[in-house]
Parts: C-alpha cells; sequence; structure tokens
C-alpha cells in the first residue's frame, strides 16, 4: 500500500467534469498537497494508507470557489453607503471615503477581514483588484489562499500612486516581488474605460505580452456608462478596446451588462471571459449581463462578488445561486444556466478566467487539492434527490466545513485555522469607530 496525506471520504463527490457528474461511495487521495487519485472508496482503502482520513458521511466535496472579481479590501465599507446609483455611490461616497482612509494598513486590514468571510463560505481563489495590491498578496499568502492580485492602474493620483506610469512601474515591481509565490499571481487591473486613458493601456497590453499575464477591467458596467463614451467619442467602450487591442483570451471583462448581439458574438470570437457580478449589479441597477447568451455563443462566463461596498457580502455560493435564477428571467426561460452549469462557473469557469485551470476548478488527478465540504444534513438541504440542485439552490455558506488549499487545511469544522478571526473582528470595529460620519 502507499502512504499518502490525505484520504478524503465524503457521501457524495462533485467533480465538475464530466458535467453534472455526481460520484457516490469515491475518494479523494491527497498527497504533497495534490489529488494524487480519485476512485471507489473501498479501492482507495485497499490502495493508500493514509496518514490521516477525513471522514465527511453527511457532506458533498467539491472543488473550492473562485470569486472572479471582488475588491477584498472594501469589505472595511460595507454599508458605508447603499441604495444609490453607481456614479453618485462611486463619486459622491465611495471615491472620498477612500481618499480619506485608504493607505496600506486599510488595505491589509480590509482583506483579512473580506479573506475571512471568504474561507468560512468556500471561496479558494480570489481574484482581487484594489489599491495597495502587494497588501492583498501579503494576506493572501498568511491566509494560505490562492489569489490573482490586480496590478490596478487608473488615471487619477491616489495613496497608492500619483499617475498612471508610476501605477504600471508599481505593478511591474510587485509583479517580479511575487514570482517565487506558488500561490499568488498577478494580473493587470485598468479599472475602467472611463478612468484609464488610451497611452496608459497600450503600454498595458504590450506589458501584458511581454510577461504573459492578463488584463481584468470593469466593462459595460451600467448603460450610462456607454452613453457617456459614445457622446465623448462616437464610440462604445468595447469597441474602443477591440481597437486598443485589449481583447482577447487574456482578458477578463467585468459586469458587461449592457451588450449588443454582435458584441456578445465578439466576445466568444476573442475568447474573453466574462466575470459575472449579478448582486451588485442588482444592488446598484446596473443591468442584466446576458449569460445565458454569453454561454450560447461559446464564451466562458466565470461568477465574481465584486466588493463588500456593493454587494454587501462576499457569499459565493449565494452569488452561484442568484446568477442561476438571474439568468432564467433574463433570457425567459427556465432552462437557462442549469445548476451544473451553475457550478461549473463559480469553479472551473473562474480557474479558466485566471488561466489556473490546469491547476484548479475540478477535482481531477494531477491538479492541485483546493476542495471543500459541504454538509447537506441540514433542513434546508432535506431531503437530497439531487445533489447539484441542493448546492446551487439551497445551501448556504455556514453549511460549508472544510475548506482545503493545495492539501492545506484553512478552515476544519466551521474553525479558521489560519486566520485570527478575534483580532480581524477587533480590527474592523476600529475602522468603523474612524470611518463612521
Amino acid at each position: 500500500m502507499m502512504t499518502v496525506d490525505l484520504l478524503v471520504a465524503p457521501r457524495w463527490l462533485v467533480p465538475i467534469v464530466p458535467a453534472g457528474t455526481v460520484l457516490e461511495q469515491h475518494a479523494l487521495v491527497v498527497d504533497a498537497g495534490r489529488i494524487l487519485d480519485v476512485l471507489p472508496l473501498a479501492e482507495a482503502r485497499s490502495r493508500y494508507a493514509p496518514r490521516e482520513t477525513l471522514a465527511l458521511e453527511r457532506h458533498a466535496l467539491m472543488p473550492g470557489l473562485v470569486n472572479a472579481h471582488t475588491h477584498a479590501a472594501m469589505s472595511l465599507l460595507r454599508g458605508v453607503a447603499d441604495d444609490l446609483p453607481l456614479m453618485d455611490w462611486l463619486q459622491n461616497h465611495i471615491w472620498p471615503a477612500e481618499g480619506t482612509h485608504v493607505g496600506e494598513r486599510f488595505c491589509e486590514d480590509g482583506a483579512r477581514l473580506a479573506f475571512a468571510e471568504m474561507i468560512r463560505g468556500g471561496t479558494t481563489c480570489v481574484n482581487d483588484m484594489y489599491f495597495f495590491p502587494d497588501a492583498s498578496a501579503r494576506v493572501a499568502v498568511e491566509a494560505g489562499l490562492r489569489a490573482t492580485v490586480g496590478l490596478i492602474a487608473i488615471d487619477f493620483p491616489s495613496a497608492w500612486a500619483k499617475s498612471a506610469d508610476e501605477y504600471i512601474h508599481k505593478g511591474l515591481e510587485l509583479h517580479d516581488a511575487l514570482k517565487h509565490e506558488p500561490r499568488v499571481r498577478t494580473v493587470f487591473a485598468p479599472h475602467a474605460p472611463y478612468t484609464v486613458s488610451d497611452a496608459p493601456l497600450l503600454k498595458i497590453r504590450q506589458y501584458a505580452n511581454e510577461l504573459g499575464i492578463g488584463i481584468h477591467m470593469h466593462v459595460h458596467e451600467t448603460a450610462g456608462e456607454v452613453a457617456m463614451a459614445v457622446q465623448a467619442s462616437g464610440k462604445r467602450p468595447w469597441q474602443r478596446l477591440r481597437e486598443l487591442d485589449l481583447l482577447g483570451p487574456d482578458f477578463i471583462a467585468v459586469h458587461m451588462t449592457q451588450l449588443t448581439d454582435e458584441e456578445i458574438a465578439q466576445v466568444a470570437e476573442f475568447g474573453v471571459h466574462v466575470a459575472h457580478c449579478p448582486e451588485s449589479n442588482l444592488k446598484l441597477a446596473s443591468g442584466f449581463a446576458p449569460v445565458g447568451s454569453l454561454i450560447s455563443a461559446g464564451a466562458n462566463v466565470a461568477i465574481g462578488t465584486d466588493g463588500a461596498a456593493s454587494n454587501n457580502d462576499l457569499d459565493l455560493l449565494g452569488e452561484m445561486r442568484t446568477a442561476a435564477l438571474l439568468a432564467k428571467a433574463v433570457a425567459a426561460d427556465a432552462r437557462a444556466v442549469p445548476a451544473a452549469t451553475a457550478l461549473h462557473m463559480a469553479t472551473l469557469g473562474g480557474a479558466r478566467a485566471l488561466g489556473l485551470d490546469a491547476e484548479i476548478g475540478s477535482l481531477t488527478a494531477g491538479k492541485s487539492a483546493d476542495f471543500i465540504a459541504v454538509d447537506l444534513s441540514a433542513a434546508n438541504t432535506q431531503p437530497v434527490y439531487h445533489v447539484l440542485s441542493q448546492l446551487v439552490y439551497a445551501a448556504g455558506r455556514e453549511q460549508v466545513s472544510d475548506v482545503y488549499v493545495a492539501g492545506k487545511a484553512l478552515m476544519r469544522e466551521r474553525q479558521l485555522m489560519t486566520l485570527d478571526e478575534t483580532a480581524i473582528l477587533a480590527r474592523a470595529e476600529e475602522w468603523r469607530r474612524k470611518i463612521a460620519p
């Protein structure tokens, strides 16, 4: 028998691929941080001698969730300015609050609060876009999370940088500093077409090509944004980005609520990934991304929470449910985005958007052992007729019991293993006293 680090024996195992598959009486075998095998439990017990066995008799085991778009440190601004449209929310409330309070310590404390919430909800990989990305990266390493940190760029000064060129320069320095972090990657993160001019976007495309890293950007978030661009230049933002050669399989377009049929076809044609943030779009009345049409066209759609200031939580299980339900209403078709598709969007779809689909997103031998366990024994998920339906339409994040990244436990039986939650909450309260009007 081969000695291995861990054998996980769940009631149900959801590998994500093949689509719709649910395995019963199967085991996940983990060694040296990677999935060594997925096989029937009886066979696993005859072939492997685990140093540890994790018995999950009431649980569904699935890949960790991938949050394809968020602003982690904005967790400290949760609830500061609610029930407002996007531009009023940004220009009159969020940007002034950021100008007063955002610094390295704010971003570090905010990221800790966000990552604690995300781990509790089963997120194992996060794509973050915010100021002081070095702080976010540092906390992700501390927490054991897998992260892609955005090398933020805007035309306007902030506490992080004073000009577009300085944003890019500091981003390049951070990219070099993180080269040897196994779980942290970088992506260029120009904020939006209305905050970044052509010259820095051209530089970002050049550096992205040279370094082989992607670009992550808010695009077509609201009808007002599109109308403003057309009035100023005669071009829709998507057209401008296409003419600047920004669009391609390394580009993640966030929100995308305002799309023509031609633009939907071009998303698939260029291989652009869409990070869909349904609850933030609903709360800010930004619009509805045509998710069903995008998927039908062949586009890859992932799911993000956006920041806690506009959601107001970082609950990716809840976001997945909203995405599935909203897609049905938008398409006027109850068959749009079925449970298996929603699960794919929140796992392998997100991994693919981040260029990590060879490493995470499904429970496949050879991949990193990033997985979560969801206890389906609660009243709200009983009886279990269809596991995938229960995970998408009924399960809550409080039912996530165990979270692993690269074979390391970040949460065991609802107890955080890598973060000091008491200290995190104390710091959040300190910030509340500073920020409160």
